[in-house]
């Protein structure tokens, strides 16, 4: 992990630690445990939805997992793939 990705995790807002992360996915996808790879390298408590088990979920993501959102919000603002550390990062610092 560069140094600056780090410096921004840990100054991201006491607020990001209250919320919880949600990672839409599904079985059998490799992007998703791509990004699962990506929030665990993070170290971000994070959430999984298999969005098979959800029939809104499945219509509105099933070609846009993985998704990132926050649990609680409106949704409108996700983080859909492709994504990596940086983006994450910068995406966390901007929706507190």
């Amino acid at each position: 992990m560069q140094v600056s990705l780090y410096k921004a995790l840990m100054t991201l807002p006491r607020v990001f630690m209250q919320k919880q992360l949600i990672l839409l996915g599904t079985k059998g996808c490799h992007l998703c445990e791509d990004a699962e790879r990506l929030l665990q390298e993070l170290n971000l408590p994070y959430q999984y939805l298999d969005i098979i088990d959800d029939e809104k979920l499945l219509q509105r993501y099933e070609i846009s997992i993985p998704v990132l959102l926050f649990a609680s919000t409106d949704n409108t603002n996700e983080l859909c793939w492709p994504f990596n550390t940086e983006m994450i990062s910068h995406w966390l610092m901007h929706n507190e």
